[in-house]
């Protein structure tokens, strides 16, 4: 079976190796962000940066929306990430995203340590939660 959308995260990964391999390790998020940003640009691949997502809770909208770092040609959020390692508490923020933005496809990609590190997470029509009605 083929990976959804095999060929853009391939690209994407591609961008973040750059960028890894000109800023090394280290930087703040805000500045790898940026300079991926910019290599994404040069690599003519479309991308949204920090859109606010509303989010649905019973009968309301919440005020504080959820902004994922990047949306990826409208197919792959991207969560850009500074930490020791990617664990739990990144990959349960990385599937909020994907149900509040329904897309189906995020990369949590880490730039902290000597080797660039970065996790792929689907998420399926069976493990999907209706955002508006979380009962169901």
């Amino acid at each position: 079976m083929e990976l959804l959308y095999k060929d853009l995260t391939g690209r994407i990964l591609g961008v973040a190796m750059e960028v890894h391999r000109e800023l090394g390790c280290g930087f703040l998020e805000a500045l790898s962000q940026e300079a991926f940003e910019h290599e994404l640009k040069l690599n003519r691949i479309s991308f949204v940066s920090q859109k606010p997502h509303r989010v649905a809770y019973k009968d309301i909208v919440l005020r504080h929306p959820y902004i994922p770092d990047l949306i990826v040609e409208g197919k792959v959020v991207v969560d850009l990430k500074a930490v020791r390692e990617i664990g739990a508490i990144e990959e349960a923020q990385m599937i909020s995203y994907l149900k509040i933005t329904t897309i189906p496809v995020g990369l949590i990609v880490n730039f902290a340590g000597r080797s660039l590190e970065w996790k792929r997470l689907v998420l399926s029509e069976a493990s999907a939660v209706d955002m508006k009605n979380p009962r169901n």
